[in-house]
């Protein structure tokens, strides 16, 4: 079967990602030197069938969504990532578009926080990566939800802890944030898309979107009620990463208290089922 450059280009990328340096376990049984199609399709959230047809030139049209799975899981350089859009057949978003490609160097940063709840946003809030720890705190969430804004507007269910003052303020932040972000990028679709979406779904969202106030999200304390450790009281930063405005979100507890305990079995504990 003929293949795509497509395809030999993932191939050789896939080749070339160690397991353990994308925090995948390693046996003394592996004799694959790279990552193995299942792996991929694990760390991109991508079906291992369709990595199989993209792989052998069967599929040569990816989205521009699974393109950027790919790009991350594979951890691809900004180069690379422009020319794994050109090979899918794609234009490399521009400066007008929201910045969705994470650098090895950021993904090295997540790797070394492994004790630490770290996850990375785009400028429209959502959820590019996290890691274990902070999927085992927030919980995971997929597809529409992965966007902050949208969950906290249209999706009532939050293990953080809010007063309805809280929660107001929240909403209004993240109306004002998605506002400047609407601004530096007027040609993002799905920007567009989701803005269209919550002025249609929430009334309140509407109202504060005609405001037309602007403004930045910024961190705050925060108490996340979890269902296996209970409460935790932790500080919340957002780091702005310069150039491309992803959001580096990280919790931390402060040190010698009940928070840091909790924080500390809930990274033994991990993500196992709540029945374990």
């Amino acid at each position: 079967m003929m293949t795509t450059e497509l395809g030999t280009a993932l191939r050789h990328w896939r080749d070339h990602v160690q397991a353990q340096v994308v925090g995948l376990p390693v046996g003394p049984r592996r004799r694959a030197a790279g990552l193995r199609r299942e792996e991929l399709s694990q760390l991109a959230g991508i079906s291992a069938d369709y990595i199989v047809r993209l792989e052998q030139g069967r599929a040569t049209n990816p989205s521009p969504q699974v393109v950027e799975a790919l790009a991350r899981a594979l951890r691809l350089t900004q180069d690379e990532w422009a020319h794994l859009f050109r090979l899918a057949g794609l234009a490399p978003p521009g400066p007008s578009t929201i910045p969705r490609h994470i650098t090895p160097g950021i993904h090295r940063m997540l790797d070394r926080l492994a004790g630490t709840p770290v996850a990375v946003f785009d400028a429209a809030w959502t959820q590019l990566l996290a890691n274990p720890l902070y999927t085992a705190l927030m919980g995971e969430w997929h597809g529409d939800d992965l966007n902050a804004v949208r969950r906290n507007f249209l999706n009532p269910h939050s293990r953080i802890r809010h007063t309805p003052e809280s929660r107001d303020a929240l909403q209004r932040a993240h109306a004002a944030d998605l506002r400047r972000t609407a601004g530096r990028y007027p040609d993002d679709a799905d920007l567009r898309s989701l803005i269209a979406d919550l002025r249609r779904r929430s009334a309140h969202f509407d109202t504060l979107w005609e405001s037309g106030a602007v403004g930045e999200h910024r961190a705050a304390r925060k108490t996340i009620d979890h269902p296996r450790v209970g409460a935790l009281t932790l500080d919340c930063d957002v780091l702005s990463v310069t150039g491309s405005d992803l959001r580096i979100m990280v919790y931390t507890a402060q040190p010698g208290t009940e928070d840091a305990d909790r924080l500390a079995l809930l990274d033994v504990i991990g993500t196992q089922p709540l029945g374990e």
